[in-house]
C-alpha cells in the first residue's frame, strides 16, 4: 500500500474541491491502494497557509512533515477566473524537493461549469520546478462539479463515466507510486548546490 496525500486546493471551507479530494481518497482506500491510516486530505480551506512569505508559516510545519512521508500526491485544483486559485499556487511556493522531489503527482481540475482545464495547464507549466514533483501524463477534470460525486451511486451517465475514469487514473497513479520509490532512493535530495530547478 502507498502513503498518499491529497491536496484540496481551494481556500473556501467546505469546498467542492474538498468534496472531490475526499471522494478520491475513499476510492483509493476501496480499491486497496492505500488505507485510512496511510492517506490524508490536506484541505487548504480548513487549514489555510498564510500568503507566502509570512512571519508565521501557520500549518506549514505539519504539512511539510506529512508530505515528506508520502509516496504520491493528488492535487485537486479549482479553476477561478480561468486560473488555478491562489491557495493552490501559494501551496507550491512553500514546497521543495524535500517534500515532493521525484514523487508522482496527479492533477485534478475542478470547475462549476465547463472549464477546469486551465489549472492543469498552469500547474504543469510552473509548479513542479523547485519541488521536482513528477506529474503524470494523465489528469482528471471534474466539470459541473456540484452535480457529480455526491452519493455512493452515480447520479447520471456523466457521473458514471467520470467514476470509471477516476478508477483508471488512480490505478496509473499507484503504478507510478511504486515505480518511483527506487528512483527516489537513488537520488541525493539533500544536495544544497541544486536546491532550485533551472
Amino acid at each position: 500500500m502507498l502513503d498518499i496525500v491529497l491536496i484540496a486546493g481551494s481556500s473556501r471551507p467546505g469546498s467542492q474541491s474538498a468534496k472531490v479530494a475526499h471522494f478520491l481518497r475513499q476510492r483509493l482506500i476501496a480499491l486497496g491502494n492505500t488505507s485510512a491510516e496511510l492517506s490524508q486530505v490536506l484541505d487548504l480551506g480548513a487549514g489555510p497557509l498564510p500568503l507566502w512569505p509570512a512571519e508565521d508559516n501557520g500549518t506549514w510545519a505539519d504539512y511539510s512533515q506529512r508530505l515528506k512521508r508520502a509516496d504520491a500526491l493528488v492535487v485537486v485544483a479549482p479553476e477561478w477566473n480561468g486560473m488555478a486559485c491562489p491557495a493552490t499556487k501559494n501551496f507550491f511556493i512553500y514546497t521543495s524537493k524535500a517534500e515532493l522531489g521525484h514523487k508522482p503527482g496527479l492533477l485534478v481540475g475542478v470547475s462549476s461549469g465547463i472549464g477546469g482545464g486551465s489549472p492543469i495547464a498552469e500547474l504543469r507549466s510552473s509548479s513542479y520546478k523547485n519541488c521536482r514533483l513528477c506529474y503524470l501524463p494523465e489528469h482528471l477534470i471534474v466539470r459541473h462539479v456540484e452535480k457529480l460525486l455526491n452519493d455512493e451511486q452515480p447520479a447520471s451517465e456523466d457521473d458514471s463515466r467520470l467514476r470509471a475514469r477516476i478508477d483508471y487514473t488512480l490505478d496509473i497513479l499507484v503504478q507510478y507510486g511504486h515505480a518511483l520509490k527506487p528512483v527516489r532512493a537513488g537520488i541525493d535530495l539533500s544536495n544544497p548546490a541544486f536546491t532550485n530547478g533551472m
